[in-house]
């Protein structure tokens, strides 16, 4: 198979085992998602679900995030890794909603990859999955299923998301990432893979 080949395989195999592929960070708002992926970073999802709850508890909107400390955020975030950067991120992107954004999470990369703490794969997501524009956010996952398939030879994930840009339609970036994280943490994982137990690798 060739790559064109490969992508198109990949792709209605991705759509038979991952048919309705929902985001697995539960948020309620614009806001709520964009503190989600960005506790997500080096953490599980499932930990962040464990932990949002009791952030947006105390705090669900940009208003209410910055009436509390710093100290006191980080205290709540701790179990998702890297709390003291993490908590002043979401604290002073909270400002900056308020300050120059009304209190609305923006709806283009420029303004999003602005706020403090988000790169391009956070702003990728809330693109996506608030604002439902053409997004394909690439993360480890995605990245290793990517070379292992044959669909990138990319050394970096912006390089990944390049070449994977180029074979899919944009139409289906949105489902695609997350039908590949979902189906890389099911059958193809990156510790103890196995290529006969995967449905792509066995066949590509």
């Amino acid at each position: 198979m060739n790559r064109e080949e490969k992508a198109k395989f990949v792709q209605k195999t991705l759509a038979r085992y991952i048919p309705n592929p929902k985001i697995p960070l539960n948020h309620t708002s614009h806001y709520t998602l964009l503190i989600a992926v960005l506790l997500s970073a080096q953490c599980t999802d499932a930990r962040v679900n464990q932990i949002t709850p009791l952030l947006f508890a105390k705090a669900k909107t940009p208003k209410e995030m910055v009436k509390l400390t710093i100290p006191q955020i980080e205290t709540i975030i701790r179990p998702c890794g890297l709390p003291k950067a993490k908590s002043k991120a979401i604290w002073h992107l909270s400002k900056l909603l308020l300050e120059k954004h009304n209190g609305k999470v923006p709806n283009t990369f420029e303004e999003l990859e602005a706020l403090p703490g988000v790169g391009h794969k956070t702003a990728s997501v809330v693109m996506a999955h608030a604002f439902h524009k053409p997004a394909l956010p690439v993360d480890t996952h995605i990245h290793r299923c990517a070379k292992r398939w044959g669909l990138s030879s990319g050394k970096s994930v912006k390089q990944t998301e390049k070449d994977l840009k180029a074979l899919f339609p944009p139409r289906s970036w949105n489902k695609l990432h997350l039908r590949m994280v979902l189906f890389a943490r099911q059958y193809c994982p990156a510790r103890a893979h196995k290529k006969d137990d995967c449905p792509i690798c066995h066949e590509i």
